[in-house]
């Protein structure tokens, strides 16, 4: 079986890189990068750490409007289909690549698996909301990580092809936890030492591109006593300029802006840090993993069950509440439950693949 995977972010190499381990073993995996995120801290760095091959094919499409980023990826992916022939186009997550991938793959007749489906926000003003929604309906294979998506999944009347097989960033963590702890020097390198700081992530559009709520999260953070390391979006950073908010930096101690990391350094920083501030889905669910408090800047989240489990707060660019959530929210004791799989997700989405193409 040739199984074509699309990836082009960040969270995608992530959640690719157990599946494709899993996958090689038995079968031909095509690797296809979009170049969606082109340079190398926040594309090459993160192939070396989670040992993914190099792809088969890099477009280099690079940023972009939506449109025009979507449209080229469309263009680009069809070519190496019509090359390959593969019996799978396999799609992670919510971003252009993923949507253009899965567009490329159903006006071909190819077969398409969807790993991640069924999240909703229902935040219709998020371009990763439609990007999700399309996707799923366009898929004949849906991989669920929760119950939560499985449902969600059956109110838009898609039964068929669902598959509750549990998340794919929980396999990466329990494979690359370890390894973290074993090379990562970004404790030593920045001085840190084990929940005396914070860590803050901000990248969606949602934000960057709003001055104003930039600006609101931006604030909060230097009113902030303790130590917050803010690896830094390049996206994000251009935006801070832009917006004139650098002054922040010089006027303020936090946050304290570092150049991204790769996946091992932020496992570390992750799991020793006292509280994480962020707008990523995959950030919130591993700081779940970890059993560290989380504080998402945005008004909803596609994780519902980390705020239900009482470790992820939904606080939005709300400046007053991020600074008392910080200070004096009481969080859970107890570790959280395991709602996200027995970390074997990638055994079970190349079990499903391999039968789905004997039937």
């Amino acid at each position: 079986m040739k199984v074509l995977t699309v990836v082009g972010a960040r969270p995608q190499f992530i959640k690719a890189a157990p599946v494709s381990r899993a996958l090689r073993q038995q079968h031909t995996e095509v690797l296809v990068h979009t170049g969606q995120h082109y340079d190398d801290g926040m594309s090459t760095i993160f192939f070396c750490d989670l040992y993914i091959p190099e792809p088969n094919y890099h477009l280099g499409v690079g940023s972009g409007h939506h449109g025009w980023q979507t449209g080229q990826m469309l263009a680009r992916i069809e070519e190496v289909l019509l090359a390959e022939q593969p019996d799978w186009v396999l799609v992670y997550g919510d971003t252009n690549s993923t949507l253009a991938g899965a567009l490329a793959a159903v006006k071909l007749h190819i077969p398409t698996a969807h790993v991640e489906a069924g999240l909703r926000s229902f935040n219709r003003e998020m371009p990763e909301e439609h990007n999700r929604v399309l996707t799923d309906h366009c898929a004949d294979l849906l991989f669920c990580p929760t119950q939560t998506a499985v449902d969600n999944l059956a109110k838009e009347g898609i039964t068929q092809g669902v598959h509750l097989v549990g998340d794919v960033m929980y396999d990466a963590v329990l494979q690359f936890g370890a390894l973290a702890q074993e090379r990562s020097t970004i404790l030593d390198d920045l001085g840190l030492t084990p929940k005396s700081y914070l860590l803050a992530t901000v990248h969606r559009p949602y934000n960057t591109d709003a001055p104003e709520r930039l600006q609101r999260i931006l604030t909060a953070f230097a009113e902030i006593e303790e130590p917050i390391i803010f690896p830094v979006h390049p996206r994000t950073r251009r935006r801070i300029v832009e917006f004139g908010l650098n002054t922040l930096q010089s006027e303020f101690r936090n946050p304290r802006f570092i150049d991204p990391v790769g996946y091992l350094d932020m496992l570390m920083l992750e799991q020793h840090a006292r509280l994480i501030l962020t707008d990523s889905g995959g950030v919130q669910k591993e700081a779940y993993f970890f059993a560290v408090p989380c504080v998402t800047l945005r008004p909803e989240t596609e994780w519902v069950e980390t705020v239900e489990a009482g470790w992820n707060l939904v606080l939005d660019a709300d400046r007053e509440r991020i600074i008392r959530a910080v200070y004096g929210h009481h969080w859970p004791q107890e570790p959280p439950c395991a709602i996200f799989g027995d970390g074997c997700a990638a055994e079970k989405i190349i079990s499903v693949l391999s039968n789905s193409r004997e039937n």
